[in-house]
């Protein structure tokens, strides 16, 4: 199982950035997804969830709006559009799969998780 976390790097506040996660070794369409966040010194976070179809996502308070978590099963991989960055935005961005089909937003329900991807918002 291995999932590939890609796209991060540093942009300026109110622009945009999409980070990627592809994925190999599960049949990804049999899994929902997840994207968190962590900055130092900091618990990782909840960003985003989206469903085995990508019928259904999930978003933290702080990001509704600005985020948008999608996937495309044929590519086995999940994305991340971020726009209207902003500085607390800044963290290493992780993707996570679960099988579990509710409490998608806690992190002990992925059992698989990517190795992180840098985002730093300037102000």
């Amino acid at each position: 199982v291995q999932l590939q976390a890609s796209g991060g790097g540093l942009v300026q506040a109110g622009g945009s950035l999409r980070v990627s996660c592809v994925t190999s070794g599960f049949t990804f369409s049999t899994y929902n997804m997840g994207w968190f966040r962590q900055a130092p010194g900091k618990e990782r976070y909840f960003v985003a969830w989206i469903n085995k179809s990508g019928g259904q996502a999930n978003y933290a308070d702080s990001v509704q709006g600005r985020f948008t978590i999608s996937r495309n099963n044929d590519k086995n991989t999940v994305y991340l559009q971020m726009n209207s960055l902003k500085p607390e935005d800044t963290a290493v961005y992780y993707c996570a799969r679960s099988s579990r089909p509710w409490f998608l937003r806690s992190p002990s329900n992925y059992d698989s998780w990517g190795q992180g991807t840098q985002v730093t918002v300037s102000s």
